[in-house]
């Protein structure tokens, strides 16, 4: 993990988000697969490198949103993660991979998340069942996949930071990559957390026995009052329990695509590496 390190910048070059003439890009294109665990077809934006070739396979990052957002999160032009990345794979700086952003709000209620309140957040804790169980074999059965954890990243903003921490540590055997953009509170017990969440993990369980990843980037900013300190104590609690992270420490960004662009941009030029 420690190579990684000289690879964090603070924010990326504004370039990295252009468009080039010399440049062939790839884009987010809508799916849908059946969820064993809603019973209901959940839709997926899955972007392919801009030269996929069946004879070639791929890494898989796997890109959660946040409370109250969808699966077209990524897509956003405010965003520009689509650009950012066909312009990595054009100048080397990242691999090629396959980048999937589902729905996350799962469950079997024909509803929206509409409050954030812990019935809704319970929703969210349930999509690792449905990630699992039906988007991964989804994926792995349409696209020319590599698999195994060396070839599988997971990553996420907010609640969808959270989600993908409380993913990567409870099955490390199948993620080798780990991210979080100013992941929300819940992944431990919090008292004073807006949902009153009950914690998905013990503090003690934010460590790895077997199967440490080769990458967990936390990034957090200390302007963003939706999360406050919580990915800051994330990363204190992974302190004290020896387990290695690196973090990329923001300041002026804020919870949204200010601090989002910044943390992809790091990451994608780490995972698969």
């Amino acid at each position: 993990m420690d190579k990684f390190k000289s690879l964090i910048v603070t924010f990326p070059p504004e370039e990295i988000f252009e468009k080039r003439e010399s440049v062939k890009y790839g884009k987010f294109k809508r799916y849908t697969y059946h969820s064993t665990i809603t019973g209901k077809e959940a839709p997926v934006n899955v972007m392919l490198p801009p030269n996929y070739s069946e004879d070639k396979k791929y890494p898989v990052l796997y890109a959660l949103h946040g409370y109250y957002n969808d699966q077209d999160w990524i897509t956003r032009d405010i965003g520009c993660i689509d650009v950012m990345l066909s312009n990595l794979y054009a100048d080397g700086d990242a691999k090629e991979m396959i980048v999937v952003s589902p729905y996350i709000f799962c469950t079997k209620e024909d509803r929206l998340c509409t409050e954030m309140s812990l019935e809704n957040s319970l929703c969210y804790d349930n999509f690792i069942n449905e990630l699992l169980a039906d988007l991964m074999p989804f994926i792995e059965s349409s696209f020319s996949v590599a698999t195994g954890r060396e070839n599988t990243a997971i990553t996420g903003f907010s609640m969808g930071g959270k989600e993908s921490l409380f993913t990567g540590f409870t099955h490390p055997e199948l993620f080798g990559y780990i991210g979080a953009a100013c992941p929300a509170p819940g992944l431990v017990p919090v008292a004073d957390s807006l949902d009153q969440h009950p914690g998905q993990l013990r503090e003690e369980q934010l460590k790895f026995e077997d199967n440490p990843p080769y990458l967990l980037l936390i990034s957090y900013s200390d302007d963003d009052l939706s999360v406050t300190t919580f990915p800051a104590s994330y990363c204190s609690i992974m302190d004290k329990n020896d387990t290695k992270h690196l973090v990329h420490h923001m300041t002026d960004t804020g919870h949204d695509h200010t601090s989002v662009r910044p943390h992809f941009y790091n990451l994608c030029r780490m995972i698969f590496n």
